[in-house]
Parts: structure tokens; sequence; C-alpha cells
């Protein structure tokens, strides 16, 4: 079928309400590339929106899951079976601090949904503390913690009640107009008058947390902060949940990106890049939090799919043994620097951030002249426009984020090799430069 013909009956009978971020039709993809249906070649620096952390059809899993396949692949809690427990165990060994336990479900959305319930069945609180900016997901509880935009909450109140709203500590835009290097991390202290003013400690069950801002900007938190929020979390007694959906499994060159802040939360989601593109995601905690919810206080037919959890095992085996922790953060690191000094030539570039293969890239329009800065910091979404659009037609897949979708994600497959970077960074640059003429 010709690729205009996938568009229009893709337009007749798919809903409107799923956006696609290119019109690309894809004809097979392996690796780092995506072919489409004319035969052009790109380099996918989107990772299927950070779920093909070790690259599309990943050899191991392609032949994990076709093993899987011919033993069982579906269960809905009726058999006990192998890879489920397996990657439990394997699970266990690199997750952060005491987490041990686990409820595998399908999706990110539906490990959110799973850590609220399970924080307040634990804690018999009512309190969540969100956090502005944040994206958790689309279901009616996770999208009742989403802020990243007011776009998904639209037409769904009432949401979930007790649910309090903190400023995400996103230094280049702060949301209480500090500047982040005299601050003093006034954000933190917002918090605790929140715990004062607005709801008693006693009465919040948890606290989620990106520990990199996801969808709402790829912004990264000072390290302070999340040690001042565990201490915090401590103190109280309210569970600390962090959200690694987007951000684990090797993204920022760790396992998690907690671990880059030398904190362990009491519950962790986790998706996208467990299972290289397959279905699964879990709630994690410790024995100590999960035994005390209760069987029947919360189900799945689909969670742990068989075949899911066997690509979940060879996903981390290849991560392991083919040393992409420490491949992301060599190249990753490279790339920032690339960035960063790609920022002092091009005033539109506002801000660069990340950490290991996350990275995000904020465009701004320039200030009037005679400023001291040069730029005003007012999102610039139609540059960004320009630069996407440049590096399609030269192959190279890039997808924005932000609330005034003005800041573009870097965020290529952990296989990613340093001749690729450069090659994707030389296209980015020509993006920036021609789009600046």
């Amino acid at each position: 079928m010709k690729k205009e013909d996938i568009i229009k009956k893709a337009n007749q009978l798919l809903t409107p309400a799923l956006i696609f971020h290119t019109d690309i039709v894809v004809k097979k993809a392996g690796g780092l590339y995506v072919e489409d249906a004319s035969g052009k070649i790109y380099m996918d620096f989107s990772s299927g929106l950070a779920t093909t952390n070790i690259g599309h059809c990943p050899p191991r899993v392609v032949k994990a899951a076709k093993k899987q396949l011919d033993e069982i692949i579906h269960s809905g809690c009726i058999f006990r079976y192998n890879s489920e427990i397996e990657l439990a165990e394997r699970l266990k060994e690199i997750t952060p601090g005491k987490l041990d336990m686990f409820f595998f479900s399908n999706s990110g959305a539906e490990a959110v949904e799973g850590a609220i319930k399970l924080a307040r069945f634990v804690t018999k609180r009512q309190g969540i503390i969100a956090y502005t900016g944040a994206f958790h997901g689309r279901t009616m509880g996770a999208v009742s913690l989403t802020t990243s935009t007011a776009k998904y909450r639209r037409n769904y109140h009432p949401l979930l009640p007790s649910i309090f709203r903190a400023p995400y500590p996103y230094c280049y835009r702060c949301f209480l107009g500090q500047n982040p290097d005299t601050c003093g991390m006034d954000c933190f202290a917002y918090l605790q008058k929140m715990l004062k003013h607005e709801i008693n400690p006693d009465e919040v069950a948890a606290i989620i947390i990106e520990p990199v801002l996801g969808e709402g900007g790829y912004a990264v938190p000072p390290k302070d902060y999340l040690k001042e929020l565990r201490k915090l979390c401590t103190q109280h007694g309210i569970l600390l949940i962090v959200d690694e959906v987007q951000t684990g499994f090797g993204r920022t060159g760790k396992w998690f990106a907690c671990e880059h802040f030398g904190i362990a939360p009491d519950i962790m989601t986790i998706a996208k890049g467990i299972a290289s593109g397959f279905p699964l995601s879990a709630v994690v905690s410790t024995k100590e939090i999960m035994s005390k919810w209760l069987p029947g206080a919360h189900g799945t037919t689909f969670g742990g799919n068989p075949v899911s959890c066997a690509a979940g095992i060879a996903t981390i085996e290849t991560i392991v043994k083919d040393e992409l922790l420490d491949n992301a953060e060599k190249v990753g690191g490279y790339a920032l620097k690339k960035l960063k000094e790609m920022q002092k030539k091009y005033p539109v570039m506002g801000d660069v951030r990340g950490i290991g293969l996350m990275m995000g890239i904020e465009f701004v329009k320039h200030a009037p002249s005679g400023t001291k800065t040069g730029r005003d910091k007012s999102p610039d979404r139609e540059f960004l426009k320009k630069v996407l659009n440049k590096c399609y037609k030269k192959g190279l897949i890039l997808i924005e984020c932000g609330i005034d979708k003005n800041i573009i994600r870097f965020m290529p497959p952990l296989i990613t090799k340093m001749e690729e970077m450069k090659k994707a960074l030389e296209i980015f640059e020509k993006a920036v430069a021609n789009s600046s003429a």
C-alpha cells in the first residue's frame, strides 16, 4: 500500500485524538535506523518515545520473544511461568536501594495508577503531591497528576481529588521567577510552605516526581533538591514515588536516573525501555511496603505478559553484555559538550541540558537589540519546526516537547556509536544554521 493510501485510511479509521509526530510510513527498522515506504533511511533519535532504548528489533530480544511464543503467549493470572519470575529476579539486581518486589502491568500510566493506589492503600492517607510541568500519563488517575500542558486535562474534570501541586525545579524557567544562581532552592521552600498551608504532612500519602522532567521539558533538577526531598519524605512518613518511565533502563547512562542524585525511592514506576517496545511496565517497591498491599487490592489481565517478560530479560542482558550504560554516558557526554559549544554560536539555542542520552535543546526568540542577554527567553516554536523539518529531510528523526513545544529532545538509543552521533550533530547544526539565515 502506498504512503498516501496508508495515511488516508488512517485518517478515516483512527481517531484524531491520537497525534503522530511525523508522517513517515515505516517499512522496516533495525538498530538506530528506520526505512520508510520509499526506501529512505532515517537515523531515529526518538527511540520510539524513549522506548527502543537498545534500538529497533534488537537481535537478543527478537530471539527471546520468538522462543517464548512457542511456549505460552498469555496467562491472565491463571498460570505461573518462568519468564515473569526470571525478569523479577533480574530487575531486583539493578533497582536502587531495597526495591525488591514487583507488580507488572502494561504501560507507564498503568504503573503510575498502581503506585498511587499502593501509596494510599498502605499509608491510609489520601493526599498526593505532584509537580507543575510533570507528565505521568493519560488515564484518569495519571492525568490528574499531569500538568505538562492543560490540554491533556481539558473536558475531563472532575479529576482525582486530594492532588496538590508543587513547582518543579526547572531552573531555566523557574516557576517562582528566580535566578538559578541565587535562588537557594526557593522551590523546595515553597513545598515546605505547602505542608503548612495546604495539607498537613501526616495526610500526604506520597510525593511523585520525575528525576528528570520528561515531556514537560527535559529539565534536570539540582542534585540537592532530590536529596532534600528524600529527607523530607522520610521525616514525615511520606512515600517517595520516583517516576522512571522515561528516564529508566540506561537512558541517562545509569540504570535509573535517581542514581545520579544518590537517592532511592520507596516506590518506583518503570516502563518504556523495559522490554524494547513490547508492552510492559511495573510498580516497584520494598517487600515491607508491598506486603501490606493485600490480595485482590490490585489486579491485571495482560500485565506481565510472558512474551513481554522474555523481551525484558533479553533487554537487560543486552545492556549488560554490550556495556551500553558506559556507551550512553560516553556518547551522551560528548553530545552535550558539542551542543553547548553550538549554543555559544547560536543565541536561538537558549538552553542545553541533559544527562546521558536524554538531552533537551530549548529554542528562544532574540531579545530587542541593545539588551545584555541577546535573547529574551520567549519560546520560539516556529524556529523549532524549521529545524525539525530540515533534520527530517536529511534523514534525522527528532521530536519536540515542553508546554510551548520549543524544546527538541535528543534521545537516541544506547547503541548509538560515536560516529553516528557526530553525523547527527552535523545534520542538526546545519539545520540550526540554515534556519537562522
